[in-house]
């Protein structure tokens, strides 16, 4: 929690200075936010080993104990947040050196390529392709290949859940020992939620925040923020399909304690719908898989 109050505190910061910059017509909030997380200090720590390698081509840094271990090691796997277009090994260094030193495992944090450059799959591929990787070198890095587990936080929770998912499609792969999923983004057919209005205001990540760098992501302007605040994205037949699954009726009462009381879903937009790609199938919201596919997936 400590080091996850210091990254958001100075994310926060850099967001609302960023988006100044923009409005004033000096700088991109995209690139005033990373250009600021690139000035921060790249951290040693005495008790590690710190390398930077690639695998498949994918830039990673490999945080291994210094001390010896008779026996193979855990594997942690750690993919970033900050919506697929922020985060650099800087930013999560303490982070992957906290998690090294106190578990006594070997941490990989994979640099994975960022949008809006980059569009989805990229950042999937990536993940993907050091996550093969890793578990085929395992022993090589003194991990046991059958105790790796997969991390991510935010938008890095979405990418470890569909890596995972795409893992049990493939087969014939060393089972990921566990996946932790870090205040993960698992589905985008609804945004009118519980949650979404009860933490609109923070305290780390607005609603309306959210819903603009998803867009930026895609490289769109937040203007279309509203109407996708209130699903205009997803057609009425989407809607009766995946209401089994994803619904505020299905959330127990307790958690709308503070208060719930969505506006009316915006009129379906056609605009916004292929914007979205919402029909794609290679971004469609991995809590929605096939059951086939969720009963192989790892503890969680």
């Amino acid at each position: 929690d400590h080091y996850r109050l210091q990254r958001e505190k100075y994310f926060r910061g850099k967001h609302s200075k960023g988006k100044i910059f923009e409005k004033l017509g000096l700088c991109a909030q995209i690139k005033f936010v990373r250009f600021s997380m690139n000035l921060l200090p790249s951290l040693k720590d005495s008790k590690l080993f710190i390398t930077d390698t690639t695998f498949e081509n994918v830039p990673v840094t490999i945080y291994q104990p210094k001390r010896t271990n008779p026996g193979l090691r855990k594997g942690v796997l750690f993919i970033h947040g900050g919506c697929g277009i922020f985060g650099n090994k800087r930013f999560y260094s303490a982070l992957c050196c906290y998690l090294s030193r106190e578990s006594d495992s070997v941490v990989v944090y994979v640099d994975y390529r960022l949008g809006p450059e980059h569009q989805h799959p990229a950042q999937l591929s990536d993940a993907l392709a050091t996550t093969m990787c890793f578990m085929k070198q395992a022993k090589d890095y003194g991990v046991d290949p059958n105790h790796i587990i997969l991390a991510g936080d935010s938008s890095g929770g979405i990418l470890v859940a569909m890596v995972s998912q795409k893992l049990a499609e493939i087969g014939n792969q060393p089972k990921i020992r566990a996946q932790i999923l870090i205040y993960p983004f698992l589905q985008r057919m609804d945004f009118m939620l519980p949650s979404y209005f009860q933490n609109q205001y923070g305290p780390f990540l607005t609603r309306n925040m959210v819903l603009c760098l998803g867009l930026k992501f895609i490289n769109k302007e937040c203007v279309h923020r509203k109407k996708l605040g209130r699903n205009a994205h997803v057609p009425e037949d989407m809607k009766q399909k995946f209401k089994k699954w994803i619904s505020a009726d299905l959330i127990p009462g307790e958690f709308k304690a503070r208060g719930y009381n969505p506006p009316m879903p915006a009129p379906f937009s056609k605009e916004l719908y292929e914007i979205t790609k919402l029909n794609d199938k290679t971004t469609q919201s991995p809590i929605i898989s096939e059951d086939d596919i969720i009963k192989q997936l790892p503890e969680t």
